[in-house]
């Protein structure tokens, strides 16, 4: 089945963005992975392979998935990679102190599909090292995908592949309907959230809330809990009205 493509389809929607992948063979793995479920939209985040796109092995992996490796775009930062986004998740089957609420495959795929406003991102790491907690503390959800508890590897393409598979279900209608439920603005983009990040991280200094520079646990814990809300784009315009209220009020050093 070939899914009509669509601005609102889940299969134009969603990105995967792969951060300093060191095998061009996964990257071409994940392409075909990819193409297999319907999906095309590739981005790589400072891919430590030389030439991934052209590789060999890389187009060897990708198996008839040319098209989406050659169409993957090279950035330099997660930043660039999110760019348009406005709902990221963070892929690791390590779980931290501090993640973001940790999600199925299923469950991140329902809520991507049910909601066509949403331009949704799943991030996976390097394969020996995974993603670092900069990153996941800055998406919305962390996707744990349910294993073995024994042996809970997984390759990078294995989890891409389960990732396109729940995607692809979820968007011919084997997902829950969430339309019309919880967003109701426009969601906000990766780059809004952190932007008014960093603006309260400076108000909160400033009224010596927490301490500029060494913000401890409490910058993470604020990031988590605002993960949870699914934040719009004038509820952070919200929030950084009242950081810029707080930096107008503060003592003067």
């Amino acid at each position: 089945m070939n899914p009509t493509q669509t601005d609102t389809s889940l299969f134009t929607r969603l990105r995967f963005v792969l951060v300093e992948t060191s095998r061009a063979g996964n990257i071409g793995a994940v392409a075909r992975a990819m193409k297999t479920m319907g999906f095309g939209d590739l981005v790589l985040v400072t891919p430590k392979c030389e030439d991934p796109l052209n590789d060999a092995e890389a187009v060897a992996f990708a198996s008839g998935a040319g098209d989406v490796l050659q169409g993957a775009r090279i950035v330099g930062s997660i930043g660039e990679a999110l760019e348009g986004c406005n709902f990221a998740a963070a892929v690791s089957a390590r779980l931290r102190e501090f993640s973001p609420p940790v999600w199925t495959p299923r469950a991140f795929s329902s809520h991507a599909a049910g909601l066509p406003e949403l331009r949704p991102a799943v991030v996976l790491g390097n394969e020996r090292v995974g993603l670092p907690n900069h990153i996941v503390e800055g998406c919305n959800v962390l996707i744990n995908i349910p294993a073995n508890p024994d042996y809970s590897s997984l390759n990078l393409s294995q989890a891409a592949q389960v990732l396109a598979y729940e995607a692809r279900l979820a968007a011919t209608g084997d997902g829950v309907d969430l339309r019309g439920v919880g967003f109701h603005g426009d969601a906000a983009s990766v780059t809004q959230i952190e932007g008014m990040y960093a603006h309260l991280e400076e108000a909160l200094a400033a009224v010596g809330f927490l301490k500029a520079g060494n913000p401890g646990k409490l910058m993470p814990r604020l990031k988590r809990l605002f993960a949870r809300t699914q934040l719009e784009t004038e509820e952070v315009n919200i929030l950084r009205g009242i950081a810029r209220q707080i930096l107008k009020h503060a003592p003067k050093n």
